[in-house]
């Protein structure tokens, strides 16, 4: 079953093109993630313990980061709702212009949001320095908390039914 995070998500193949990246698309997460902790904490990149981890870290727990990724695919989908199939002419199909444009836009997302401590550090402790998993848990709803607030959105739910809405 296709779980629809607001009532007029119906681009399928917008989705599929999004699931077809999934796994390409977390490694771009994390590795713009490594980015971002080197710009913000670490720019003269000594080699400390912390660092050394980060980098050395390649086997981690994903099912919290693949729900921080559904999300930032939801929140396409939704900034997006409107658009129509188009006519192309340079022969790719809708579904990889599609991935073209999703995978360029999630990685100027994860870009703008590595600048922010808050999304960095909840990020790390869920993935790379990934230690209980309480404190993943914790880490993913604030992550979850931080990314709404960023694009402005709010999720109400009622009647066992997620909607967003722009704030």
């Amino acid at each position: 079953m296709i779980q629809k995070l607001f009532p007029l998500d119906k681009n399928y193949i917008l989705r599929q093109a999004q699931s077809i990246l999934e796994e390409q698309m977390l490694e771009v997460m994390v590795f713009e993630l490594k980015k971002s902790y080197t710009q913000l904490y670490n720019p003269l990149m000594l080699m400390d313990e912390t660092f050394a981890k980060i980098l050395d870290t390649y086997e981690y727990p994903k099912d919290r980061l693949r729900m921080i990724y559904r999300q930032l695919c939801g929140i396409y989908r939704f900034k997006n709702k409107d658009n129509q199939l188009e006519l192309l002419f340079d022969g790719r199909t809708h579904l990889e212009k599609f991935q073209e444009d999703w995978s360029l836009q999630l990685i100027q997302w994860v870009h703008e949001l590595g600048y922010h401590e808050q999304y960095v550090k909840t990020m790390l402790r869920m993935t790379l320095l990934f230690d209980t998993e309480s404190r993943a848990e914790w880490s993913e709803n604030h992550c979850k908390f931080f990314i709404n607030e960023y694009f402005e959105l709010k999720i109400i739910k009622r009647k066992g039914e997620l909607k967003l809405k722009s704030a």
